[in-house]
């Protein structure tokens, strides 16, 4: 009997540990239900997920057939709301959301796993886009080898369209490439309160990847840690500079398997081991 129990105990240990994941049809639908974002941006899940047309009013969605135009009505609401301010210049190009679900994507990406991040390319669209346009996007870096801006991709539309972005109070997060936050550090005259909100990490040097605040409502939903103070123009963002890591290409989002919180086992399923 004592075995028997060691045995039953063991097994729902390994349970616990084994990676929760829709299998492809789950994937492939919003679950029903209230929309929430539960648990953090790398290990999370979306509940009652809603889909961002592939064509708004100053928008484009690109690669659909990936199926990552998802996310919290909070997101689709401020993603909106941003390219109303700005399409004054030009049709913002949206890549990759969340999945129906969020959780872990297949390829791309750690993070964007409770429907609160989004990626938009720096390149603006002046004209509506093809089916080719739209479902293989040029995806060129604004960055130069020397890592100075690019004066044929980078110019006042691309810092416009970024403070627009980043001046939302509904914003935790903006990632860019180090080196464009140097630039921004530069130039930026006047008001420069927006650049807190403008985070350096590795890429991020043709799109710009914004995270919003978790909603209000949402108790599961586990915000980021708090920006330091000032316009993080300092020693930090000079250290990615002097090490070289402004340059450095990210190797992927796939991470280390992690037990997703409680509350997404139902809504991401259970990976049913067959071997």
């Amino acid at each position: 009997m004592t075995l028997r129990r060691g045995l039953i105990a063991l097994a729902a240990i390994l349970l616990l540990a084994t990676p929760v994941r829709a299998d492809d049809h789950i994937r492939s639908i919003p679950s029903k239900g209230p929309a929430r974002s539960i648990g953090g941006a790398a290990n999370g899940c979306l509940a009652g997920g809603q889909s961002l047309p592939l064509t708004g009013d100053g928008w484009a969605v690109l690669r659909p057939d990936r199926n990552r135009f998802w996310g919290n009505p909070a997101l689709l609401t401020y993603l909106r709301d941003m390219t109303a301010r700005s399409k004054s210049l030009g049709t913002a190009l949206v890549g990759d959301m969340s999945q129906p679900r969020g959780g872990q994507m297949p390829s791309g990406h750690g993070s964007h796993q409770t429907g609160l991040d989004a990626d938009i390319l720096f390149r603006l669209a002046d004209k509506p886009l093809s089916n080719p346009e739209r479902d293989q996007p040029v995806m060129d870096s604004v960055l130069l080898p020397s890592g100075k801006l690019n004066p044929h991709l980078w110019g006042k539309r691309q810092t416009e369209l970024l403070h627009i972005f980043a001046a939302d109070s509904r914003v935790e997060r903006i990632f860019v490439n180090p080196a464009i936050k140097v630039a921004l550090c530069q130039g930026i005259k006047g008001d420069r309160g927006w650049l807190r909100r403008i985070r350096p990490w590795w890429g991020h040097d043709e799109h710009f990847h914004v995270r919003i605040q978790c909603p209000i409502d949402d108790m599961d939903c586990q915000s980021g840690p708090p920006l330091p103070d000032g316009d993080g123009c300092g020693a930090e963002l000079q250290s990615w500079i002097k090490s070289g890591a402004w340059a450095v290409k990210p190797t992927g989002g796939k991470r280390a398997a992690q037990i997703p919180p409680a509350a997404c086992r139902e809504i991401l399923g259970r990976e049913i081991l067959s071997k």
